[in-house]
């Protein structure tokens, strides 16, 4: 019972974490796309 909690919170702590990292706002292109002006990158959502 306790390593189905332990996943049960590892999952739940994964999630909430990866909503905040990639969570951006941004301009948008047509396309869904738009420049990244630290890095020089581009990339798509």
């Amino acid at each position: 019972m306790k390593k189905i909690v332990s996943v049960a919170l590892a999952a739940l702590l994964c999630m909430s974490i990866s909503t905040t990292v990639f969570a951006h706002g941004g301009g948008l292109n047509k396309d869904g796309c738009h420049n990244e002006t630290k890095t020089g990158g581009y990339h798509c959502h």
